[in-house]
């Protein structure tokens, strides 16, 4: 008799939909069949069983403009939790004083409280050639994927075409991943410099003062630079359909490239910037046109986009006050707990995907280019019992004030929400139920990244 059996569910995978028992022991999956029994049962009579969702980039407690994102990693992993995720990929803080390794310590020490498992991204800031021995590093202590900005140069985060040459050459030879905030730093710095006190006066201007074209331009470069060094090279956030056709192009050219975007890519267009609270929308990259949003759905569909994960970046109404420029505000948008219902909602109810599609983009995908599939990313024999169970049936309406992050507003406040989250279990133990977290602060874990990492085929 097994520990725990989740019986009567409908078990989804990339692959199939079936009716399935799962069976954990300790904290892994120890079966996947029909009549399991345990000491323990829930019974998923109705529900929707997926593996965890893994949200690849979240922003906690993250130094920004002058202020701090207002999740810290136990409200954020909290809210994750309630939203079915088990796995947050957060960042260093990289600054050139301070080495990768160093980051990646005060950085496990911030995430300490976490109620989920966590892995990190390590920030490349100020690097140059004599510190190329600190990816090794930091490889040692669990993190193989590093990120690379295109921009930001005032801020000192840019890292320059020489430097991440230099950088994309070593990460190759040490099989890790080049992750790429990717827009470019020139153009963006070209119309900043034409910009009037009236054009900074409108929130709208952002959406042109970032456009697709320096996103197209920038993935087009480090794509270029990640082929003839060898690297595997990842593209957060990508907003447009000319930067995800950059990213087609070099995936044909033969660079080992995955793409994500996000939820507010999918949803929302630069038309909320002209709303009386356009401010509070402020991203980088910045929402697009609706052109742009249908071609991210086809990309998920066409797989041309790998996966979604959320810039989960909140702020308050009171950090994102309106001080009369688009310049002077925090960039970033809430997102970890409202990923899986806003994906089934907008995707599967819809008939935009179907159901497996949600698993293979929430799950199995992230896990893979990460390096942590089947441990995570999967409902196998071994791989960790982190599940989410999901009632696709009846909606409701999104509120901020329901949903358990650090923030007083939401992107999709109002908006009609197909099923809910019933429960997410993480190794095996039930940390959210019916909306309420269940979970010890400090129970996730580490997970150490880049075991066993995936390219992307041709396609």
């Amino acid at each position: 008799m097994y520990d725990l059996v989740i019986r009567n569910g409908t078990l989804v995978s990339p692959l199939a939909v079936e009716s399935a028992d799962v069976a954990v022991d300790g904290e892994r999956v120890a079966a996947v069949g029909s009549g399991l029994r345990g000491r323990r049962e829930f019974d998923a009579s109705g529900l929707l069983v997926f593996p965890g969702v893994i949200d690849a980039h979240v922003h906690m407690a993250l130094p920004v403009a002058g202020t701090r994102s207002s999740d810290d990693f136990l409200s954020g992993s909290r809210a994750a939790a309630c939203g079915g995720v088990t796995t947050i990929v957060d960042f260093t803080v990289g600054a050139p004083e301070r080495t990768i390794p160093q980051a990646i310590e005060q950085r496990l020490e911030d995430a300490a409280p976490s109620v989920i498992d966590y892995a990190l991204h390590g920030e490349v800031v100020g690097w140059h050639a004599g510190r190329a021995g600190e990816f090794r590093d930091a490889m040692d202590l669990g993190v193989s994927s590093f990120k690379f900005y295109t921009t930001y140069t005032a801020s000192g985060r840019r890292t320059g075409p020489r430097e991440m040459t230099a950088a994309f050459r070593e990460l190759a030879r040490l099989g890790a991943l080049a992750v790429v905030h990717a827009e470019d730093d020139g153009l963006i710095q070209s119309i900043a410099a034409r910009l009037t006190d009236e054009d900074r006066s409108r929130m709208r201007t952002l959406a042109a003062a970032r456009p697709d074209l320096a996103e197209q331009v920038a993935i087009s470069q480090v794509a270029g630079a990640a082929r003839r060094a060898g690297c595997p090279l990842h593209i957060v956030h990508v907003s447009s359909h000319i930067g995800l056709d950059a990213v087609r192009a070099a995936r044909s050219d033969g660079t080992s490239i995955s793409a994500e975007t996000c939820p507010q890519y999918l949803l929302l267009t630069s038309a909320v910037y002209d709303r009386d609270d356009g401010h509070l929308f402020s991203a980088a990259p910045p929402l697009r046109a609706d052109g742009d949003r249908e071609a991210l759905w086809a990309g998920l569909r066409s797989q041309d986009i790998d996966y979604v994960a959320t810039d989960h970046c909140p702020f308050t109404r009171e950090q994102k006050a309106w001080h009369g420029s688009f310049l002077d505000l925090p960039y970033g948008l809430p997102g970890v707990e409202t990923l899986f219902p806003l994906l089934y909602t907008e995707g599967i109810a819809t008939g935009r995907l179907h159901v497996t599609d949600l698993a293979r983009i929430l799950c199995e995908r992230p896990a893979r280019r990460l390096g942590i599939y089947p441990r995570k990313g999967a409902l196998d024999v071994g791989s960790d019992a982190d599940v989410v169970l999901y009632d696709p049936n009846g909606t409701s309406k999104l509120a901020a004030a329901d949903l358990h992050s650090h923030t007083d507003f939401s992107p999709y406040e109002g908006k009609a929400i197909v099923g809910r989250v019933a429960a997410t279990l993480s190794r095996g133990e039930v940390v959210c139920e019916k909306g309420r977290i269940v979970a010890t602060p400090g129970r996730g874990r580490p997970v150490r990244t880049g075991g066993n990492r995936e390219t992307p085929k041709s396609r």
